[in-house]
């Protein structure tokens, strides 16, 4: 094992090895008013690591916790940043067909790692996750080390619920009932594979669509990104705190 950094950087970003050997790659780095506490890795949206997540990741560690946010599309170009424009909307798409989404859950356990072997954060590590990333927070339930993960408007669980077997962590999905990408035969198929399950809440909101969490978004639905907010913190609180 690595031996653990003592201090926070004194920037805002921390590099992460890739577990293949393959290098490394950057990620968003916010921490707590205290400078340490438990830790969170944010799987970011199909735009990258832009400014809405950095604003999340921010809210977050306001409220105590070190938050990771790594860039999940280095493999293809580092530091991919986009915003909602139609132009940005096609780059984006075309990033998120190429992505591999094997090696991203493998790098939000090198991200998981890394934060572990900060001496500034606990032993205890969530995931958290938007969109793409809400499909790799599921994933990462299944295959990582995590401690509890978080998923949004996940896009394509539904086809990876033979991976269900292998949930080893509590996990919360917040599913926006307007949702095209998520439509309402894929929340059928998810709450009835995962509903049922120990530890598993799966959340609909019927006035949400895709997006309702992020603020200043087309979709942003207060109500629901309240309340979702609240079951979120509840779920870190109750795995992140012991």
């Amino acid at each position: 094992m690595k031996r653990k950094q003592a201090r926070p950087p004194r920037s805002n970003t921390l590099m992460i090895d890739a577990a293949d050997g393959s290098g490394n790659f950057s990620g968003y780095l916010a921490l707590p008013p205290s400078g340490r506490g438990p830790g969170l890795v944010l799987a970011q949206e199909i735009f990258g690591v832009n400014q809405p997540m950095r604003e999340i990741a921010d809210a977050f560690a306001a409220r105590g916790y070190v938050v990771l946010v790594p860039d999940l599309f280095w493999r293809m170009e580092p530091n991919i940043e986009l915003g909602y424009t139609p132009e940005d909307w096609q780059k984006a798409f075309g990033y998120f067909k190429r992505f591999n989404v094997d090696t991203g859950v493998d790098d939000i356990q090198s991200a998981i790692t890394t934060l572990r072997e900060q001496a500034f954060v606990g032993t205890h590590v969530g995931v958290m996750g938007f969109c793409l990333g809400g499909k790799l927070a599921y994933l990462s339930a299944c295959r990582t080390d995590a401690d509890v993960a978080i998923g949004y408007y996940g896009v394509g669980i539904e086809d990876a619920l033979d991976e269900a077997s292998h949930l080893h962590c509590p996990l919360v999905l917040h599913i926006a009932q307007l949702d095209k990408y998520c439509d309402e035969a894929a929340q059928e198929k998810i709450r009835q594979g995962l509903g049922d399950r120990d530890k598993v809440e799966v959340w609909l909101y019927p006035d949400a669509d895709h997006a309702f969490a992020r603020p200043g978004g087309e979709h942003y639905h207060q109500p629901s990104a309240d309340l979702a907010l609240e079951r979120s913190l509840s779920a870190l609180q109750r795995a992140l705190s012991t």
